[in-house]
């Protein structure tokens, strides 16, 4: 819960609170919604909570005086009712302001305050549901006729069908009921089912259905995707792109497989390569290690022999060749000398 699924217009009413209080405000607004038919004290409560930092709009007063009115404190609802009308200019909440004086036991109050406004400027749901208050004012005075004459509005129609229709057609059932006229009253209790029916609505409303998905173990395993198996920046009908884009350590993948290998396991093609030049130097684990000095056979310590005297008298000739050499040139400089004398 963010806030954010009030309606339109209450979220641009919300628009000249800070941007501290905004969220704050429409938070508790959220919550004192969803509550309002669940527990609606809890509700008001929500409601009061947004009231402290954004008592000065309509929208919120409106909702404190709906919450106040459900949890049955109308001392508060008429309150908040009257203040947000102050504010609004709106009298769509003038039947819950009359119901509250009713509730006060103040229908004289109940009945002035219902006159103030001229019904015929009221929409018709709002007008319905302010004469079936109305009528049960008058029934609570005593006032049986007075209770059927209010209720015969326009809407009062067997004939047509409004939201509003079933209630109204048993409150109408109801005074009729006190006014001795039970054939009649029985009729429109009836015809409130047939209106009920009709607009699919209370006892034939559609149950709510709550999809939660499919449990954990019914969910189907997700097929791989193409960019599961392919590079980013790659396509099918590029394979030499595909391998481009691809990291240079990267192992390969066999179709099918969604889980990289392990980078340290030998592959199947270093298994069957050629040692590595050092690891054929090395001894193998757990062999005997041999003799560095020992010859491993005769025809070795021969053949080692024979080189090892080879490369010996190789530098040894070398030497002597070049001394004699040596002497050669110094005989023959000093011949020339002898001569030049």
């Amino acid at each position: 819960m963010t806030g954010k699924e009030l309606d339109r217009a209450t979220s641009r009413e919300l628009d000249t609170l800070d941007d501290r209080n905004r969220p704050w405000v429409a938070r508790h607004l959220v919550m004192a919604g969803r509550l309002l038919a669940i527990d609606p004290e809890l509700s008001f409560e929500h409601a009061l909570a947004a009231s402290r930092r954004g008592g000065r709009l309509g929208c919120v007063r409106e909702a404190v005086g709906l919450t106040a009115y459900a949890a049955g404190h109308y001392a508060e609802a008429l309150r908040e009712f009257r203040t947000y009308r102050r504010i609004s200019g709106d009298n769509s909440h003038l039947p819950e302001m009359v119901d509250s004086e009713r509730a006060l036991g103040r229908h004289a109050k109940a009945l002035e305050l219902a006159a103030e406004v001229d019904h015929a400027t009221l929409d018709k749901a709002i007008r319905a549901e302010l004469v079936m208050v109305l009528s049960g004012v008058h029934r609570d005075l005593g006032e049986t006729d007075a209770a059927l004459a209010v209720l015969q509005v326009p809407e009062l129609d067997r004939n047509r069908g409004f939201s509003f229709s079933p209630r109204l057609f048993r409150a109408y059932a109801d005074a009729l009921e006190e006014a001795g006229r039970g054939t009649e009253a029985q009729e429109w209790r009836r015809q409130a089912g047939v209106a009920e029916r009709a607009l699919g609505i209370g006892d034939f409303a559609e149950p709510e259905i709550v999809d939660f998905g499919l449990d954990e173990e019914e969910r189907p395993e997700r097929r791989p995707r193409a960019r599961d198996l392919v590079p980013p920046g790659a396509t099918a009908a590029d394979p030499d792109a595909a391998a481009e884009g691809a990291a240079p350590d990267a192992p390969a993948r066999a179709e099918g497989d969604l889980l990289p290998t392990d980078p340290d396991a030998p592959s199947a093609a270093d298994e069957g390569a050629a040692p590595d030049a050092d690891a054929a130097d090395e001894e193998p684990s757990g062999a005997p290690l041999a003799d560095p000095d020992a010859p491993s056979s005769a025809g070795e310590s021969d053949a080692v022999g024979q080189a090892g005297e080879a490369e010996t008298e190789a530098p040894l000739r070398s030497g002597q060749d070049a001394e004699a050499e040596g002497g050669e040139q110094a005989d023959r400089r000093t011949e020339r000398t002898a001569e030049g004398d």
